[in-house]
């Protein structure tokens, strides 16, 4: 039986992606005798020639993880797709646009200055900043690729056929991932184009916690604020923010079994359009149940602002493909 060809392609991304793969243990060995890999520059020495060197439609997966940030990003992913049969998004930067995609919300020179002059742990004495990265055109000697305007999910430039999320996809995901290419291996046949490689319903539905019939909560806390977590008691009660009601299950809810709030990163469900406004929405409508016709203005604004940073609690993984980056996007097109 021959073995599939296979490539990895990366795009912004810190290459966790890479590692996960080969966390698979024993199974690395079922991915050896199915796959043969054409290009995966993390793990051997390939260069861009040898995938471009490829016939078009001769590699028979392509897996691309990370964002589209650079024109580069952009360059590889449309490759990929013409040598590709089959393209999948590995991950929650290829599939949402990831941490990443957060440098697409418009800041001013007060943030800049506070990130490389003003932190504390900053020692930059010569006040060095970095410069617009620009694509140089000197012959052959150097070409440095060209920010995009926003970073975003790989379905935002090209065609994609299946999605695997998670930051990184956990190891139960990615073993369905190598079952599914067993069973095209042998039989020819994939599932449904468009197939979301993970569970169907909400994280909460798989973590385990025990919900109150009326859940409420009176403040937010960060985990090592708190004096006690209940292990067994749903976290939101407590206090912890828990991205959970909002996000896709097929995790197997391994952050909230380490006391830790859902961060997301497999991402909204079926149902869900936009992952941080259903989660805020969510959260509005526990806030203080059974005394919000009581509180102030004031008190609720105190409560708001135990949130440090509500764009990268509520779209850490997903900001690249929500809808309030798209008003962002048309606002400044505008």
């Amino acid at each position: 039986m021959a073995k599939l060809k296979t490539a990895i392609v990366l795009g912004a991304t810190c290459a966790g992606c890479d590692v996960a793969i080969l966390d698979l243990n024993e199974k690395i060995f079922e991915v050896d005798d199915l796959c043969e890999f054409v290009f995966w520059p993390t793990a051997m020495d390939f260069k861009i020639d040898d995938l471009l060197a490829l016939e078009d439609g001769e590699v028979d997966i392509g897996i691309y993880h990370g964002a589209i940030r650079t024109s580069e990003d952009l360059e590889m992913a449309e490759i990929l797709r013409k040598k590709a049969k089959v393209v999948v998004a590995f991950g929650a930067c290829a599939n949402f646009g990831g941490i990443p995609s957060l440098d697409n919300l418009p800041y001013d020179q007060s943030l800049f200055d506070l990130v490389y002059e003003q932190v504390p742990s900053m020692d930059n004495p010569q006040g060095t900043v970095p410069l617009e990265i620009i694509e140089l055109k000197s012959g052959d000697e150097l070409t440095l690729p060209k920010m995009l305007k926003d970073a975003g999910a790989l379905n935002s430039v090209i065609d994609v056929d299946y999605y695997v999320p998670g930051c990184p996809p956990m190891v139960p995901l990615i073993e369905k991932v190598v079952d599914v290419l067993k069973k095209f291996s042998e039989t020819g046949t994939l599932p449904p184009k468009g197939t979301v490689i993970a569970g169907e319903g909400t994280l909460c539905e798989e973590c385990g916690r025990e919900k109150p019939e009326q859940i409420s909560y009176h403040a937010f806390f960060s985990p090592q604020e708190t004096k006690k977590i209940d292990p067994d008691k749903c976290l939101i009660p407590q206090g912890i923010i828990c991205m959970g009601p909002a996000t896709r299950s097929g995790c197997g809810a391994l952050c909230t079994k380490m006391n830790v709030g859902c961060r997301g990163c497999m991402g909204p469900t079926v149902k869900v359009k936009d992952h941080g406004l259903k989660m805020i929405s969510a959260l509005t409508s526990l806030l203080e149940v059974d005394t919000e016709e009581g509180m102030t203005e004031e008190q609720l604004e105190k409560i708001v602002q135990r949130i440090p940073d509500p764009l990268g609690t509520f779209y850490r993984f997903t900001y690249g493909s929500s809808l309030i980056s798209k008003l962002h996007s048309d606002k400044e097109d505008k």
